[in-house]
Formats: C-alpha cells, sequence, structure tokens
C-alpha cells in the first residue's frame, strides 16, 4: 500500500507521505526549457507525451510520494468550448460565455476536446517512477469554476460588481458544471488516476450563507460521486474560515489546509486525515527556517494522519534545493 494511502484509509500516523502543489512546473529549469519551445499553456496540458514528462519531473529529483498531473482545473470550460487562453504576468483570460453553445455539446464532443489529458494520466500511472506512489487527478470545485466562466480572469481580491444578477445563468451552470466534471472525474480515474483533489480556490469569496448553495451542495454532489469509485477525494476550499463545518458537510477523505488558518485550531476540530499547511513562502527563507516551519506541521500532526504539502502551490521563484531539503526533512521526521 502506498504511503498516502496508509495515511488515508488505515489512518496510520507513523507514516509521512509528502508530495506538494504544483511540484510540476514554474520553479525548475527542466520545465522551463519545454515551456520556452511551448508558449501555449493550454496546447502544451493537451501533448500529453509533454505533460506526461512534466509531470514525472519533481519525481525525476525527488523522494516524493505521488504524481500529481500537469494539467489546468480550466481545461474544463476549455472543454466546454469556452475560450481559455493564459497571458503571461496576467494569468487565464476567458473568452465569452454561450450557453445555447454550451448546451449543445455531448459528453463526447467534451471528451474529445481535453482527451490527452487522460491519455497523460495512463501513461504517468505506468510509468515505474510512480510504482508504490499514488497518481493524483483533479478538478476544480463548481463554484471555482463558476467564477472564472462568469468573472473571465483571476478574480485577485473579489468578484465582478453584477456577478449574481443572472440567476437562471449560474443555476444553470452548476448544473452543467456537474455533468461535465463527473465525466471529467470518470476519465481520470479510468485512465489510472487513484486519487482525487477537488480544488475550490475562491471558495474564500463567499459570505457563510452562501456557502450551501455554491461550495457545500455542489462539492458533496461530487464527492458522493468519487467516492462510488472506491477511492478517496480530497478537498480544498481554500480560505474557507470553517473548515470544520465543511468537513462536516462535504465528507471528504481528506481535507487540505490553507496557511491563513491556524494549524492548531484544526488539530483540535478536524477528525479526518489532514493535508497542507505550510506557507508556500517558507521556502524563499533559509534552511534553518524551512526546518522549523516543516517540524512545527509533523509534530503538531504527529498524532494524526496528516500528508505534508503547503498552503498553496510551489512559487515559481522557489530554488529547487530548498524543495529537496523540505522532502529531505519530511522524509528524515
Amino acid at each position: 500500500m502506498s504511503p498516502i494511502n496508509k495515511v488515508i484509509i488505515n489512518k496510520d500516523t507513523k507514516t509521512n507521505p509528502i508530495w506538494i502543489m504544483r511540484q510540476a512546473g514554474r520553479y525548475l529549469p527542466e520545465f522551463r526549457e519545454i515551456r520556452k519551445e511551448n508558449p501555449d499553456f493550454i496546447k502544451l496540458c493537451l501533448n500529453e507525451e509533454l505533460s506526461s514528462e512534466i509531470t514525472l519531473q519533481p519525481l525525476k529529483r525527488f523522494d516524493l510520494d505521488a504524481a500529481i498531473i500537469f494539467s489546468d482545473i480550466l481545461m474544463l470550460p476549455y472543454g466546454l468550448n469556452q475560450k481559455v487562453e493564459f497571458k503571461k504576468n496576467f494569468g487565464p483570460q476567458l473568452g465569452n460565455l454561450n450557453l445555447n453553445e454550451i448546451n449543445k455539446l455531448d459528453e463526447i464532443d467534451f471528451i474529445k476536446k481535453i482527451y490527452p489529458t487522460y491519455k497523460a494520466i495512463n501513461l504517468v500511472k505506468n510509468n515505474k517512477l510512480t510504482d508504490n506512489k499514488n497518481t493524483i487527478g483533479f478538478i476544480g470545485a463548481p463554484w471555482t469554476l463558476l467564477v472564472y466562466m462568469i468573472n473571465k480572469h483571476s478574480p485577485k481580491l473579489k468578484l465582478k460588481d453584477n456577478f449574481f444578477k443572472d440567476n437562471f445563468l449560474i443555476n444553470r451552470l452548476l448544473i452543467i458544471l456537474e455533468k461535465f466534471l463527473k465525466i471529467h472525474i470518470k476519465n481520470q480515474i479510468e485512465n489510472g488516476a487513484d486519487v482525487i483533489q477537488i480544488f475550490d480556490s475562491w471558495a474564500g469569496l463567499l459570505d457563510e450563507k452562501d456557502l450551501p448553495n455554491y461550495v457545500y451542495i455542489p462539492t458533496l454532489n461530487l464527492v458522493e460521486y468519487i467516492k462510488t469509485f472506491k477511492i478517496p477525494v480530497i478537498c480544498f476550499p481554500r480560505n474557507i474560515k470553517n473548515y470544520k463545518n465543511f468537513c462536516d458537510i462535504v465528507k471528504p477523505d481528506v481535507i487540505c489546509i490553507d496557511y491563513e488558518v491556524s494549524p492548531h485550531q484544526i488539530r483540535k476540530e478536524i477528525k479526518i486525515p489532514v493535508q497542507g499547511g505550510m506557507d508556500p513562502k517558507i521556502l524563499l527563507t533559509s534552511k534553518e527556517n524551512l526546518k522549523k516551519e516543516t517540524i512545527k506541521y509533523l509534530e503538531l500532526f504527529k498524532d494524526h494522519p496528516y500528508i505534508f504539502n503547503l498552503g498553496h502551490g510551489v512559487l515559481p521563484e522557489t530554488d529547487p534545493n530548498m524543495m529537496d531539503y523540505l522532502v529531505k526533512t519530511v522524509k528524515d521526521y
């Protein structure tokens, strides 16, 4: 059994597995080489040979316990024929939303459009580097995808003023998103993903009163669906104020926490396995500080099933040597 499965399924507290969000990507020189030759981000995600190679790059360097497929949560709106492009120093930019077009789309069209993602997962799963390691697939949560599709770019701090004005559009989109997210999940699992993580990057933008409609219920539907495949599901509702409520209602197998939340409070309130927490900026400081912060999390969760990760993705300016030091610190603990 893989170290991550020991923690999730057996609730093992003696094992300290580690994988890192965005472990494949911008901080690795070998990734930058590929990126230079492939400026179109979406096309790169849809090149199964390259995206599987990128996924495996960190496993060649570091003793990580999982591969997470190199892709993007916005492959879903792309698969729904909304224009998606990534602009340098700006981030994602989405085109106009045409409900009539989306309504006409069937499952086969959608799968065909993003099929290389599933082939890449298959290549990763069947590579020797992932023996006794997990292959993680992922999706964006319905709320976060809704934000991108209506807002058309990262909301950074707030949603556009008239975001909630078209109730019909929002409710219709939530139904469509649930349908196609299930298709996306099923295809990832059938091609070898043995854990699914749900990223709700913009959960923190909502008021408490809006969480049931936009976060709890839509995410719960997907969590229950993933569980029918008998594989674990990790939820990352970033910057949500009440992780305990989320866990009680949505019931993921693992809760991934961000670096704004108190890990002490999480340790006290959360019964299920926990993942993540450390601020990615710690990797930009000194080795002494990195070790101190890493040990802090490992000590705090030493009697609780815990998967080491960061409270968000690796920053592009991270030195790979610091990543190496982090992995070794966790493994030597």
